[in-house]
């Protein structure tokens, strides 16, 4: 395995699991992006429009993801490299598990960041950037989307910071950020089976065990925690 596999395969299960909590709010601030961009547009219009948001949002959370596995990174440098190796291995583990837990239904859930960005999502719709062409106006909502509070984001932020470095940080938020594009995408385009499939227990359940397992991997087996936990 790539010393950022487990990193990024992390982010992924995080994003597959955050596309089932938000499909609802993020499906229709990607819908309202793509027809504000598009108007009455062809197919191939709207789907560029839609993903030119994407990528905002997506850079956006790499970037974050750089920033704070470089300070965990000077905060890892600053005690003894064994001692907080072991720490930071296990805070991202109890991280990467509690995340788990809570879309599994098994702890408090993170969603209530929610409620906090959804007026700001409204105004999305009515920003400055509709003036721009629809490529670049679409980007740069995007690049204004992924700064909405969310709280499955912000877990992911914490496990990027625990990841050791900032190449970690990124991989674990490039993951993230993949991770919610079919689902958000699709409900953009009104496949409500993504929509029904957010709320499913079922699904949520087992997203969240698959979080929990790979954090319980990442501390049980040595080599690939090693892996996932490179600090150099």
């Amino acid at each position: 395995m790539a010393p950022d596999g487990l990193t990024f395969l992390g982010g992924l299960l995080l994003g597959l699991a955050s596309s089932l909590h938000c499909a609802g709010m993020c499906g229709a601030i990607a819908s309202s992006l793509m027809f504000a961009f598009s108007p009455g547009e062809a197919a191939a219009d709207r789907g560029r429009a839609l993903m030119a948001a994407q990528a905002g949002r997506v850079l956006v959370y790499v970037a974050a993801g750089t920033a704070v596995g470089a300070v965990g990174s000077t905060l890892y440098g600053a005690f003894d490299h064994a001692g907080a190796n072991l720490f930071m291995r296990w805070a991202a583990a109890v991280a990467l598990g509690w995340i788990g837990l809570s879309v599994a239904g098994f702890a408090p859930s993170l969603a209530g960041f929610d409620r906090v960005a959804a007026p700001i999502a409204a105004s999305l719709r009515f920003s400055p950037t509709r003036h721009l062409n629809s490529d670049t106006g679409a980007f740069a909502s995007g690049l204004m989307w992924g700064f909405l509070p969310c709280g499955m984001v912000y877990g992911a932020l914490f496990y990027a910071m625990l990841s050791g470095s900032a190449l970690h940080g990124a991989a674990v938020m490039t993951g993230f950020g993949l991770g919610t594009l079919p689902s958000v995408t699709a409900a953009a385009l009104g496949v409500s089976s993504f929509r029904r499939l957010a709320r499913t227990p079922n699904a949520r359940v087992a997203v969240g065990l698959g979080i929990i397992a790979l954090a319980a991997v990442s501390v049980a087996v040595p080599a690939l925690a090693s892996g996932a936990f490179c600090f150099g």
